[in-house]
């Protein structure tokens, strides 16, 4: 959870996530929910919030039915496909998901 401050505080990493979802043709549910996933956990440094965001990103498009390779989430987000490979597992985790063992 967050609180209401966190958007505020975070709104130019929101902004980039929708940038990136605009990119990868994402629907608004997809995004609502990678802003969440974001904002829930976004850490309090701006060196990890990129990749946090991505990870968000990619966890979104799961859950929603949007699934789009981590390279392209990637890309659309500035980060390499192996920050999106590290950090996408324990934030699906977080959001009560079972991430799947292939």
């Amino acid at each position: 959870m967050y609180r209401a401050s966190d958007r505020v505080d975070n709104e130019a990493w929101i902004e980039l996530l929708e940038e990136a979802c605009d990119s990868l043709d994402l629907d608004e549910e997809t995004r609502s929910t990678a802003v969440d996933l974001f904002l829930s956990r976004a850490p309090e440094d701006d060196q990890g919030k990129r990749v946090a965001a991505a990870g968000s990103l990619y966890v979104a498009g799961l859950i929603r039915g949007e699934e789009r390779s981590q390279s392209a989430v990637a890309d659309a987000m500035d980060v390499s496909r192996l920050s999106v490979q590290k950090r996408w597992k324990p934030i699906l985790e977080d959001a009560g998901f079972s991430p799947p063992s292939w």
